[in-house]
Parts: structure tokens; C-alpha cells; sequence
């Protein structure tokens, strides 16, 4: 570990949020408790081969019931904000309807618990976990998901929107497109290709929908969580350059520019469904702050004719695609096997700069890396590459705020060790070990890392 002077930090300027994420799937456990209904993760868990290790988030990290161990935690480790997601099964059961009042009662608890712990809540009204009953009725590719959800939306602002600092409505709608509707590696497990573009439009307009609930409701803060990554051909040749452009339309800005310039890149408007200069008018609408996760660069190069493992996660991208992932050597690389490129998360922060003129503050609301250090004989966990890659990736911030970016905060993924999607417990991204047959949490020598270096910057 860096030694302990504040000099050996990276340096961010004063007021600068440091925080920490989880998602209501993948830690909360309890999915038949407190009237939760059922989820598409919980239907996809189910179904066998879904999963590495055939796992669910059933139990996770029995976060319902340990949360105030959890926040707990949190206090000790000193962060300013905790980002986590509403289940949305567990305030409607079948994703309208009636409100249970046991599992929004779960969340009133958690913001105070939060709040009297000097911990600000940045609660995330989406974070894949969709109704089943929704789903069955078309999911996101249905225009009527968007309209329950700005309903579920109105229902939550106005439970929490007093206490909730910052909102997010949908995090990584691009991931839930492509990789849940269009490929099927993620809940629902569709493989609709193009035809999954339906359901980029409607998240978007979820997103949209639900900022003007929130706003209505007296939400004072409303952002995003979009995924973002920087696409680099992987060569100079034209085909290289094209594929890697048509990646980069795809996966960034389809879901960037109808939310921050009003429109779609050219061609895709004509595929989108509804009505949409009328539902572009409602993505579009103002916000108080961009959020976006990073984990890395992605190289794509022309299709060949065979794939290589891509940046996310085991995802081999399926023939038919204007493009395929490319190999990014002389990178060292987490146990997901995703390239450590610190200098990508300041490119991607100037890039939506330049892009977005009018951009709002920023913040980076996921950002971390999987490693599968376990507890040695003296119960530490030594996890020294985490605290090599949250330290180069905060000076990479640092570094983006003096060329001129208002970055405003880092939340790193994650935590805790958790349900980590179709990987199941595979991976481990948290800030804290956990023994899942204990539910014994263990903070790792990066919980400490990240606990000097906050005490450092607030002195």
C-alpha cells in the first residue's frame, strides 16, 4: 500500500463526492420475503446453463436483513454517497398495481439508516431487475413498460424524494438492450439482434418519463448510469474504422444523444418506435447531472470470421454484426479478463465533454474490478491490485478535472462481493469479502486504502 501522507493520494478537489454502489439483485437476498414478487433474474436463474456456477441471487449478501451492518461499514469507511437500486418487485409485486408497503418500508429504513450514518443516497429506480409479469407481457419492447414504470417512479419519489439526494432511472440501459434482449447472455435471455432496438427506445423513454415523475414528486437531483467505453479500431484500415464507429453509435450513442442532444445518430430514428420526436422531447429533458460507468476501453475491428473475448464479461458477439471485439494486449487485466486501462476513463470523460457541450456535472457512478483474493491465515485480504487500479483510476479524474471536466464524484463497484449476473459468485468486485455460507464480511485491504485516502482529501 502507498504510504500514508496525503501527498501519496491522487489529489481531487474539495467537495468531491466519494462513494460506493450496489444493485438490489445482487445483494439483497430475500426474494421470497416482504412481498417482493418475481423478477426476470429470478425466472433466468432458473433456467439451467444460465448461470457459471447455476446460482441466484436468492440469498446474495443478505443485505435485507444485515443493512445496517452494511451501512455500518460504510460509515467506517468514511464514504459521502452510497448508490444502490430499488427492487421495483418489492414495491409493486408484479409491477403495478398496488403498493406493498413492507418493501418500500424496506427502503424508507435504508435512507435513514443511510442519512444518520452521514451517508447521501443516490437511489436507482432500475437496475435490471424487471417484473416477471412485465416481461411476459413484452418487457421493455412494450411501450406500457415505460408508462408502469414512471408510475413506480412517482410512487418512489414521493416516498424518498425528501431524503434521496440523487436519482437515477435507469442504469445501463445499453447493457440491458444488447446484451439482455438482443444477444441473451443477461435476464430475459432474448437473441432478437436489431430487433431488440424497440427496447432501447422504451428504456429511454422510461428514463424520460421518470425524471418528470421525480420532478414532480420534488426529486432535487436527477441523473443517469449509462455505460459508456471508448472504442478504438483495432487498426488504422477503413473496414477497422468503420466497424469500430458503427460500435461505438451502438453502444454509446443511441442511448447518449437522444438524452442529451434530443436526437438519435442518423438512421436510427427510422427504427424506433411511437411517436419519437414527441418521446424524444421527453428523454431529452434536463438534467442535474450525467453519471456513467467505466471499466475499460473496448477494440473492435471488422468481422473475420471468428470472435475474440470481449470487454464484456464472456460475451461472444454472434454473427451478423457489422463488427467483432478485438484482442487489447500489454494491458494487465482483472480476473474477468478486462483490459486495466486507466488513461480510457479520462479519454471517456473528455469525449463526453467535447461531445456534449452542454453536458452537466459528472460523476462516475461505477467504476471498480474483480479480483478473487480470499482471506489469508490471518484473516486479511491483501488485495493490492484493487488499490493499484482505484488509485490510478481516481488520478485519471484528477487529471481530466485540470483539463477542464466537472467531475464531481466516483463510486466504486462495488461494496461488497456479490451476485455478480451470469457469472453468479464467480467474481468478486467488492471493497468487502464475503463469505457467502457465513455471510461474514472481511473488508479488504482496499477498504482500507479507500477509507485513508477520503480521511486525507477531507483534511
Amino acid at each position: 500500500m502507498p504510504a500514508s501522507d496525503e501527498s501519496s493520494y491522487p489529489q481531487l478537489p474539495p467537495g468531491f463526492r466519494f462513494g460506493t454502489s450496489t444493485a438490489a439483485y445482487q445483494v439483497e437476498g430475500g426474494v421470497d420475503e416482504g412481498g417482493r414478487g418475481p423478477t426476470i433474474w429470478d425466472a433466468f436463474c432458473a433456467e439451467p446453463g444460465r448461470i457459471k456456477d447455476g446460482s441466484s441471487g436468492a440469498v446474495a449478501c443478505d443485505h435485507l436483513h444485515r443493512y445496517r451492518e452494511d451501512v455500518a461499514l460504510m460509515r467506517r469507511l468514511g464514504v459521502g454517497g452510497y448508490r444502490f437500486s430499488i427492487a421495483w418487485s418489492r414495491v409493486q409485486a408484479t409491477g403495478s398495481g398496488a403498493v406493498n408497503s413492507e418493501g418500500l418500508g424496506f427502503y424508507d429504513r435504508l435512507v435513514d439508516e443511510l442519512l444518520s450514518a452521514g451517508v447521501q443516497p443516490m437511489a436507482t429506480l432500475f437496475h435490471w431487475d424487471l417484473p416477471q409479469p412485465l416481461e411476459a407481457a413484452g418487457g421493455w419492447l412494450n411501450r406500457a413498460t415505460a408508462e408502469r414504470f414512471a408510475e413506480y417512479a412517482a410512487i418512489a419519489g414521493e416516498r424518498l424524494g425528501d431524503r434521496v439526494e440523487h436519482w437515477v432511472p435507469v442504469n445501463e440501459p445499453n447493457v440491458v438492450t444488447l446484451i439482455g434482449y438482443a444477444i441473451g447472455m443477461h435476464a430475459p435471455g432474448r437473441s432478437l439482434m436489431f430487433d431488440a432496438l424497440p427496447a432501447a427506445h422504451h428504456l429511454l423513454l422510461g428514463h424520460g418519463l421518470a425524471v418528470q415523475a421525480l420532478r414532480a414528486a420534488g426529486a432535487a437531483s436527477v441523473g443517469t448510469a449509462t455505460n459508456h467505453t471508448p472504442v478504438w479500431a483495432a487498426t488504422e484500415s477503413a473496414e477497422d474504422i468503420a466497424a469500430a464507429a458503427a460500435y461505438d453509435a451502438i453502444w454509446n450513442r443511441i442511448f447518449a444523444d437522444p438524452v442529451l442532444l434530443g436526437r438519435y445518430p442518423d438512421g436510427f430514428a427510422e427504427l424506433m418506435p411511437g411517436p419519437v420526436a414527441d418521446d424524444l422531447a421527453l428523454i431529452s429533458a434536463p438534467l442535474d447531472f450525467y453519471g456513467f460507468n467505466y471499466y475499460n476501453p473496448t477494440a473492435i475491428r471488422a468481422p473475420r470470421g471468428s470472435h475474440d473475448t470481449g470487454s464484456i464479461g464472456d460475451v461472444e458477439v454472434p454473427d451478423g454484426l457489422p463488427f467483432e471485439f478485438a484482442a487489447m494486449p500489454g494491458h494487465p487485466t482483472t480476473d474477468f479478463g478486462w483490459p486495466i486501462i486507466p488513461e480510457g476513463l479520462h479519454e471517456q470523460i473528455m469525449q463526453l465533454k467535447e461531445r456534449y457541450p452542454d453536458i452537466p456535472p459528472l460523476y462516475v457512478t461505477e467504476s471498480g474490478c474483480s479480483f478473487a483474493t480470499g482471506p489469508d491465515e490471518a484473516g486479511v485480504v491483501d488485495d493490492q491490485p484493487r488499490i493499484d487500479y482505484l488509485d490510478a483510476h481516481l488520478r485519471a479524474i484528477a487529471a481530466a478535472i485540470r483539463d477542464g471536466a466537472d467531475v464531481r464524484g466516483y463510486y466504486v463497484w462495488s461494496l461488497m462481493d456479490n451476485f455478480e449476473w451470469a457469472e453468479g459468485y464467480t467474481q468478486r468486485f467488492g471493497l468487502v469479502w464475503i463469505d457467502y455460507q457465513t455471510q461474514e464480511r472481511i473488508p479488504k485491504r482496499s477498504f482500507d486504502w479507500y477509507a485513508a485516502l477520503i480521511a486525507a482529501q477531507a483534511r
